[in-house]
């Protein structure tokens, strides 16, 4: 059974960093992606970064691109977010989904496209 349990987020001032944490289960073996998604209140779930676990191929939203990276070491996968904005506050949710290889930009940051979440984690960055 698959599993993903998120750690890390918490609140910071602008210009300052959060590092989140994700922990899969379930996956051994078998070829996924894993990324992260936020959404903020009344608005829709986005993607913010996305890799393959296979290849390492990494993708980001235009929206955090040069100020998140996404990292994985065994069945971990981090999200190092700097130089935090007030409107990267959201619920952020870890994501994974069976497969790998290339895939569109648009596809990838595509929640729909996701199997399996875990439970989120809130940031909030104050100006």
């Amino acid at each position: 059974q698959v599993q993903l349990v998120e750690s890390g987020g918490g609140s910071v001032q602008a210009g300052g960093s959060l590092r989140l944490s994700c922990a899969s289960s379930g996956y051994a073996g078998s070829p996924y992606f894993m990324g992260w998604f936020r959404q903020a209140p009344g608005k829709e779930r986005e993607g913010v970064a996305v890799i393959d676990t296979v290849y390492g191929v990494t993708s980001y939203s235009d929206s955090v691109k040069g100020r998140f990276t996404i990292s994985r070491d065994n069945a971990k996968n981090t999200l190092q977010m700097n130089s935090l904005k007030p409107e990267d506050t959201a619920m952020y949710y870890c994501a994974a989904t069976p497969g790998s290889g290339p895939r569109p930009v648009a596809w990838l940051l595509n929640s729909n496209n996701y199997r399996d979440w875990g439970q989120g984690t809130q940031v909030t960055v104050s100006s």
